[in-house]
């Protein structure tokens, strides 16, 4: 394959993504488990809050809005990219979570959405949050834990060696369950831990359930035919009105 076709392989991906990520994030749930992670990073106006793995820079102009510097921090370019281009008002830097582009103690609030999970050393990312924050800072951390993920199905066996291979693939797939215990670690203060259950119900989320089976059937935990075959069930289930995933979502806040 050339570099031009990796490039269009890439753009695709990456839209495909965030046709996914704004299905979701425009969710009145959605909105409202945002809006709550504002709240726990306690903002003062003028502050700098830097919002880590930020994608397509949603959070950050929602952030600006509320009277804060904010900076979205993110290593992919493609979603820098898509970024800028929807917020062209807003800063962005290249960046991953374990080496953030701020000196010792210069942010106000840290918030990192849907990012632990695909970190292989989350303690790092945290003591770099720590690093970053200036003392009384305010560090939110938002993430769903995968292998709690709950989806209606007529086969559970099938569905939980889904939903495990799956989570098996990422770098830290509960670390939502962890968060508690990687703030202690960390040093922080006042640790709280919140869990917000999104219900999805629309035929419009397919695509999450795609996206599951999908990589536990190139993994060999399923065959392709068990993967078609419950992928038509679940399209049976969002045609006939039956369709639903839960997804738990911890919110965890601390003081540096």
């Amino acid at each position: 394959m050339s570099r031009n076709q990796d490039a269009v392989e890439a753009h695709r991906d990456t839209q495909a993504l965030l046709a996914v990520l704004d299905a979701a994030d425009e969710m009145p749930s959605a909105i409202r488990l945002r809006a709550r992670s504002y709240e726990l990073l306690s903002l003062v106006p003028d502050s700098t809050v830097v919002d880590v793995g930020c994608g397509a820079g949603r959070a950050v102009a929602e952030l600006a809005e509320r009277g804060v510097h904010a900076v979205g921090v993110d290593p992919g370019p493609s979603m820098l990219a898509a970024a800028r281009e929807r917020w062209p008002g807003a800063e962005f830097r290249e960046a991953g979570a374990e080496n953030l582009p701020f000196a010792d103690g210069s942010v106000r609030g840290y918030r990192a959405d849907k990012v632990f999970h695909v970190l292989q050393e989350p303690g790092r990312a945290v003591a770099e949050a720590r690093r970053v924050l200036a003392p009384g800072g305010r560090i939110v951390l938002v993430g769903q834990d995968w292998d709690a993920i709950v989806i209606d199905s007529d086969d559970a066996a099938l569905t939980r060696t889904i939903v495990h291979a799956r989570a098996d693939l990422l770098g830290t797939p509960r670390a939502g369950r962890q968060y508690r215990g990687l703030l202690l670690d960390g040093g922080f203060d006042d640790v709280a831990v919140e869990v917000h259950t999104i219900v999805y119900t629309d035929s419009a989320m397919l695509s999450l359930v795609t996206r599951l089976v999908e990589p536990a059937c190139t993994s060999g935990a399923v065959d392709r035919d068990q993967a078609d075959a419950w992928l038509a069930e679940q399209r049976r289930r969002a045609e006939a009105g039956r369709f639903l995933i839960a997804i738990p979502f911890f919110v965890a806040a601390a003081s540096a």
